[in-house]
């Protein structure tokens, strides 16, 4: 073989390596997009996404062009670095060029390909996208023989070819991929997002003003007992009553009869009469169908009534954003409970905390698939009111009752057992 033919037959065996690479990173490349960033560039407008897309959309077809091609010039690399072999070391260069070939093909046309495609798919997808958009028209026939092969014996192991797996993810994937975001999203934003698919698990009893700390009109006191009231009450919407809560007349703003209340003209009637219509809200409701059961009704406070109508308590539309964005304000809620850290590691907790804000808190894993607050959790445990000091173990959590008050826990000390 003269020097122009071999360095002919060289220079072909480069650009086939060269090749090979190039269907090896494309494959590579494609399946390791992230499809959801991929849409997201195609409905921007990104002309390499969109092939991209397009190229995925029909993945027996792409597939088969790849492997195609990759076959093709894989077995004219082998045939020609043959060529070279046996013109320079005869009978031996067989073995040579399969070996050597099998080196070169490993490293250059496929792991180091392979992995940097994989470490930065976009910038290898989406100019690989152009070409193989050609090579699906030039390969056609091929392909299409191949692929119905194919899919005929998929078919026969009882696979449908046509049939692909959802892409949708469930709420715990979608939030295990909030999670993952690290760096990308800010800690502050991921507990948002986070708190909007919490939403779902969340009902309004959860978060519900207890009927014992709702603070309330009872058109039923004395004109001035409720003048003065009106005057303290750090809230703008008030629920108005007749005796107890259940008797319940409407919800009064007190924008309604602020410049009344400066003149010293209300009266019982005036206050009736600004009140607007209850809106009452069933238990159990998820935190997810309320927060648009607000915005259908316009509304921004419900009453939560059980099976029987009588009121457990009272939700804002404040509540349920504070479960996604934290507090708005320093100002906690009324009478909400305290966790106070004590010196021994342990805690003082208010009997009426929320076993979930517990939870929050402290990272804790109580219990709160029954009752919302402590003071339920330990009666239900004990199966009656403690009459003193008693102490108790929930998993790995330690209980101690130090006050009982008003027929309930009202204070006790909790610690987790290292």
């Amino acid at each position: 073989m003269d020097d122009m033919h071999f360095g002919y037959l060289l220079g072909l065996l480069i650009f086939l390596i060269i090749c090979s690479a190039f269907f090896s990173s494309s494959e590579t490349g494609l399946l390791s997009l992230n499809r959801y960033r991929l849409r997201h560039l195609s409905r921007e407008g990104n002309p390499g996404a969109q092939r991209a897309s397009r190229l995925l959309g029909k993945p027996d077809r792409l597939l088969g062009t790849i492997l195609v091609g990759n076959n093709v010039v894989n077995i004219l690399a082998a045939s020609i670095a043959t060529v070279i072999a046996v013109d320079l070391w005869g009978d031996a260069g067989v073995v040579i060029a399969t070996t050597g070939l099998t080196i070169v093909l490993l490293i250059f046309g496929e792991i180091t390909p392979k992995t940097f495609a994989a470490l930065r798919p976009e910038l290898i997808a989406f100019p690989a996208s152009r070409v193989l958009s050609l090579l699906m028209t030039v390969f056609y026939p091929a392909v299409w023989l191949t692929s119905s092969i194919s899919n005929a014996i998929l078919r026969m192991l009882g696979i449908d070819p046509k049939h692909r797996s959802s892409e949708t993810l469930s709420t715990e994937e979608l939030r295990s991929v909030v999670r993952e975001a690290g760096h990308d999203l800010p800690q502050n934003r991921q507990d948002m997002l986070l708190g909007i698919l919490d939403l779902e698990n969340v009902t309004v009893d959860d978060i519900i003003i207890p009927r014992n700390e709702v603070f309330g009109i009872d058109l039923n006191n004395n004109i001035d007992v409720i003048v003065q009231q009106l005057r303290t009450t750090t809230h703008t919407r008030l629920p108005v009553y007749r005796d107890n809560i259940n008797e319940i007349v409407g919800v009064v703003h007190m924008r309604q009869i602020a410049r009344l209340l400066t003149l010293n003209k209300l009266t019982h009637e005036v206050i009736q009469g600004a009140c607007n219509e209850p809106y009452f809200i069933p238990e159990g409701t998820p935190l997810s169908v309320q927060l648009l059961n607000f915005k259908q009704h316009k509304k921004r406070m419900g009453i939560v009534v059980d099976e029987y109508g009588d009121v457990e308590g009272i939700i804002t539309l404040e509540d349920i954003l504070e479960e996604i964005v934290g507090e708005f304000s320093d100002h906690s809620r009324i009478n909400e409970p305290e966790i106070r850290p004590h010196q021994d590691n342990s805690y003082i907790i208010d009997g009426a905390a929320y076993i979930r804000d517990i939870n929050k808190n402290l990272d804790w894993d109580l219990p709160c698939d029954g009752p919302k607050t402590l003071n339920g959790l330990i009666t239900e445990i004990l199966e009656s009111i403690p009459e003193g000091a008693v102490c108790m173990q929930i998993g790995p959590y330690f209980l101690e009752t130090l006050e009982i008050k008003d027929n309930r826990v009202s204070c006790a000390k909790l610690w987790l057992e290292e």
